[in-house]
C-alpha cells in the first residue's frame, strides 16, 4: 500500500525514523516501512532470510512492532521477535546473529513518540545517506507482497548480550563499588540487572519499572534537571558513582561520588584513555561538539584523533572506514569496534567502573586530569529558519576559523569555540560552546544568544 510522501518526510530523520503516534506515525506507515526495510536488506545483502525485531517499553511498541513484522513477513522473510530490548542489545543481535534488525523506539523522546532504528546484518547502520532515503522512497511507492509469507519466532538475546558486555572488562579487577543506576523507567531496568549480575558491585536501581509513560521524569539524561534524583540518591547513600540511562538505554551519563555531573565529553576522554592502553596507537573518533580535551587526551596517549559529524549512523560509517577502536559523542553515545562498531552506554559504564577500580581513587578525583575547560552544555533555541540563523552567526565572526562539517563550528582566537547546528531529531537549533573559564562561557553564550534571537 503506497504512503503519501508528505507523511513520511517529517518522520524520516538523519539516522532514524521518529514521530508522534498516531498523528505522524501509525501502524500503516510502520508496516510499509517494515516491507521496505525487508526489500532493502534483500537488495543490499543479496540474500535475507530473517529480520530481528525488538522494541522498547513504550505502550505503542507492541502494536507497532507487530505492524513492522507484518511488513517484513509479507516479503516472504521470517521475523525473529526479540521482545523488550535496549537499542544496543538489538544492534548487538544484528552483529552477533549476522542478521538485519529493527528496534521500535523513540529513544529519549516523550511517551507520545515512537520510531525505528535500523541496521543491516553485522550491525551495519542505516542512515540518511546509507539507506533511509531508499526505504522512504520504497515505502511511499508501496512494496508488493510476495507469494510466500514469512514466519515468526521468538529469541531472548539478553543472556548473550550481557555476557558480551562483561567481556569488555576484567571482572577480576573490579572492586566492590557502590552504584546507583537511574534507568528512568526505560529499558535499563531490564538490561542493567542482567549485565551486573555476578559482578562485585552493590547496585541500587532507581525507577527500574518498565513504564513508557515515564511517570518519574523524562528519560533524557543530557538534561541536568533529569539527573537531580540520581545526584540526591548518590549523596544520600554515599555511592561511588551514579549511572543515568536514556529511554532505550543506549546512552549513559555519570554522576561522581560528590554528586557532580560527568559530561559525555569527559566520559569519552576517560574511555579513550583506557582503550588506548588496550590498543596502543589506535584511531579514536570524537564528534565535533566534544570538548577539546578529548582530542588532547587522545594525542597525549599516542592515539590518532578523528573528528566526525554528530549521529550514530554517521560515526559508525567513519569507524568502519578508519578501523577506529572507539568513538565518543558529547551526547552520551560511545562506540566500540569490538561491539560491531555500535554504541553502548552500559559497555562504556563498565569500562569506567574498571578504570575506577584500577585507579583506587574516587571518580571526583579520577576525572580531574581530563577536565580542562568550561562548557555551556547543549542550549536549544526554537527558530524559524535554522540555516538562515547559522548564516547570520557566521557573518558575525568574519575573522574566526570556521567550518561547516556539521552546522557551523567557529574557533575564536582568544581560546573559545562554539558549534551551532540544526537538530536531526527535533525542530531546534543547538548551541555548544567551550571556553577557558565559566565566566568566559557565560559572556560568550550571552553574545551568541543575542545574535540568535535577533535573527530567529
Amino acid at each position: 500500500m503506497p504512503i503519501d510522501p508528505d507523511r513520511l518526510e517529517p518522520i524520516f530523520k538523519a539516522y532514524d525514523i521518529r514521530g508522534v503516534v498516531p498523528d505522524q506515525l501509525d501502524a500503516v506507515i510502520v508496516e510499509a516501512v517494515g516491507a521496505a526495510f525487508a526489500r532493502f536488506a534483500l537488495d543490499e545483502q543479496g540474500s535475507c532470510d530473517r529480520v530481528l525485531v525488538g522494541r522498547d517499553m513504550r505502550p505503542t511498541g507492541v502494536g507497532l512492532s507487530q505492524a513492522f513484522a507484518r511488513g517484513v513477513m509479507a516479503q516472504g522473510i521470517d521475523v525473529v521477535d526479540l521482545g523488550l530490548c535496549s537499542t544496543d542489545e538489538v544492534f548487538f543481535a544484528a552483529g552477533h546473529y549476522d542478521a538485519p534488525a529493527a528496534q521500535l523506539t523513540a529513544s529519549h523522546n516523550p511517551a507520545e513518540y515512537n520510531g525505528m532504528k535500523l541496521a543491516l546484518a553485522g550491525a551495519k547502520p542505516v542512515g540518511e545517506d546509507s539507506g533511509l532515503e531508499n526505504i522512504k522512497a520504497m515505502a511511499a511507492m508501496g512494496v508488493p507482497a510476495t507469494a510466500e509469507t514469512g514466519t515468526s519466532s521468538e529469541l531472548d538475546a539478553l543472556p548473550a548480550f550481557a555476557e558480551h558486555v562483561r567481556s569488555f572488562v576484567d571482572a577480576g579487577a573490579l572492586k566492590p563499588l557502590s552504584i546507583v543506576a537511574d534507568t528512568a523507567n526505560g529499558m535499563g531496568g531490564l538490561i542493567v540487572p542482567a549485565v551486573f549480575d555476578g559482578l562485585p558491585f552493590d547496585i541500587e536501581i532507581l525507577y527500574g519499572e518498565l513504564d513508557g509513560t515515564f511517570p518519574n521524569h523524562p528519560a533524557d539524561p543530557i538534561q541536568p534537571e533529569n539527573l537531580r534524583d540520581l545526584q540526591a540518591r548518590v549523596l544520600e547513600v554515599g555511592a561511588d558513582v551514579g549511572l543515568a540511562f536514556d529511554g532505550d538505554a543506549d546512552r549513559v551519563f555519570l554522576v561522581d561520588d560528590q554528586g557532580g555531573l560527568v559530561s559525555g565529553s569527559l566520559t569519552t576522554a576517560i574511555v579513550a584513555d583506557v582503550m588506548l592502553d588496550k590498543y596502543p596507537g589506535a584511531t579514536i573518533l570524537h564528534n565535533l561538539i566534544c570538548s577539546r580535551a578529548v582530542r588532547e587526551v587522545i594525542i597525549e596517549n599516542g592515539g590518532e584523533p578523528v573528528r566526525t559529524r554528530v549521529g550514530h549512523s554517521l560515526i559508525k560509517k567513519v569507524m568502519a572506514e578508519t578501523g577506529a577502536a572507539f568513538g565518543g559523542e558529547h551526547s552520551g553515545h560511545y562506540y566500540f569496534r569490538d561491539n560491531y562498531r555500535a554504541d553502548s552506554g552500559i559497555i562504556a559504564a563498565l569500562v569506567v567502573l574498571e578504570a575506577l577500580s584500577n585507579a583506587g581513587v574516587p571518580l571526583s578525583k579520577l576525572r580531574l586530569p581530563y577536565e580542562r575547560y568550561a562548557a555551556s552544555g547543549e542550549i536549544n533555541f526554537r527558530v524559524g529558519d535554522p540555516l538562515a540563523v547559522i548564516d547570520a552567526i557566521s557573518t558575525s565572526y568574519p575573522g574566526a576559523e570556521q567550518d561547516r562539517l556539521d552546522g557551523l563550528t567557529v574557533q575564536v582566537d582568544d581560546g573559545w569555540w562554539f558549534n551551532v547546528r540544526p537538530s536531526n531529531t527535533e525542530p531546534l537549533l543547538r548551541l555548544n560552546l567551550e571556553a577557558p573559564t565559566i565566566e568566559d562561557v557565560d559572556r560568550h553564550v550571552a553574545e551568541l544568544t543575542s545574535v540568535i534571537t535577533e535573527h530567529a
